[in-house]
């Protein structure tokens, strides 16, 4: 299997299985002599871990992080850094009843017709538990870059969506609430929502926003490797994600150029922000702003058919432990892949700033 490994100079590969012994990965560019807050990587982790409130899978796992290699005496010595996440709350015999069927929407069917064999234990390899060594690698990249601030949160659980844009929230109310909505009315009707959902044996999509402020002018690299472009493929390469867009985005489309030009201001700034932060794939130093959109989970707990590796189309229940929406915990992802993006694009910048 190929396409474990992302990035460029600041790079993650990624190895394991949701029901493996353990996930992990190595982080290779990191630079030399940086001080971990090791803290800091905890927490990140704790952000995305299962078990975490009643609207998120109960699987109790603490994902505690064990490094092996790239750190000593707390600082980074430039090797790479290898890691592993133990996983220590496998119920395997919950994925017996799929061993020789295919789930709707899942990749049972692709990954078997790809290899001639899958690891059916929570989707093994295709779960999004990988993500657990994103966030590792993503807490660390938020280290490399200086004053860049990254805030994703939860602005639309199925068809209930903020009205405000990121300006017109705050943006420290993300963590005090279990959906990470800023808008704490909301909040509690996304959670209604999805606990609903949930006893319906059902699932909801949802979208998640993202702004990044303090960016310095002059990261992305023109034509192929644009910084919307990365991005974008950071974005899409998370588990159940189906759109990504950024600036002004589809809404764009409907507009003409005399209203969607952002004219400069004299100190090389914009009046507004239409283009979200990034012109000819190389950030202006404004805001960059996107969302992503994630599909409900495909894993239901209810009757529904499937295909059996015989061909015949037989109905089928889900079990185990699934989130009824992946939003709230894809936050922590979100803002993950951002920072690996900008780190990678920070390092080839000191090429040239």
């Amino acid at each position: 299997m190929a396409g474990n490994t992302f990035g460029t100079l600041f790079k993650l590969s990624t190895f394991g299985e949701s029901h493996g012994e353990a996930l992990g990965g190595i982080i290779d560019g990191c630079p030399a002599g940086i001080e971990l807050d090791i803290d800091a990587i905890r927490k990140e982790m704790q952000r995305r871990k299962p078990g975490q409130s009643s609207i998120v899978t109960q699987r109790k796992e603490e994902d505690e992080v064990q490094f092996l290699s790239g750190i000593f005496q707390g600082k980074t010595t430039g090797t790479p850094i290898g890691f592993i996440v133990p996983n220590t709350n496998q119920k395997s015999d919950d994925y017996s009843h799929i061993k020789d069927t295919y789930r709707p929407s899942h990749a049972d069917y692709v990954y078997e017709k790809k290899y001639g064999i899958r690891d059916y234990r929570g989707g093994g390899r295709s779960s999004a538990r990988e993500t657990a060594s994103r966030v590792v690698a993503g807490a660390i990249a938020k280290q490399v870059i200086p004053n860049i601030k990254i805030s994703a949160y939860v602005s639309a659980v199925g068809v209930i969506e903020l009205d405000k844009n990121y300006q017109e929230l705050d943006l420290s109310q993300i963590e005090n609430n279990a959906v990470r909505c800023p808008d704490l009315d909301l909040a509690l009707e996304m959670e209604a929502h999805i606990k609903e959902i949930k006893k319906q044996g059902d699932t909801v999509g949802g979208v998640v926003s993202c702004v990044i402020q303090n960016v310095p002018i002059g990261l992305g690299e023109p034509v192929f490797d644009k910084l919307h472009a990365e991005l974008g493929k950071a974005m899409l390469s998370i588990n159940a994600v189906k759109g990504f867009e950024y600036g002004s985005g589809f809404e764009g489309a409907k507009m003409k150029g005399s209203d969607h030009n952002d004219s400069f201001n004299t100190d090389g700034s914009t009046k507004t922000n239409l283009s979200g932060g990034i012109q000819g794939g190389i950030s202006n130093g404004m805001d960059i702003y996107f969302k992503v959109a994630f599909k409900p989970v495909a894993t239901l707990l209810q009757k529904q058919e499937v295909l059996d590796n015989k061909g015949n189309i037989i109905e089928q229940q889900g079990k185990g432990r699934h989130d009824p929406c992946v939003v709230p915990r894809a936050v922590p992802i979100v803002e993950a892949m951002a920072a690996i993006v900008l780190a990678d694009f920070y390092l080839f910048s000191k090429t040239y700033l």
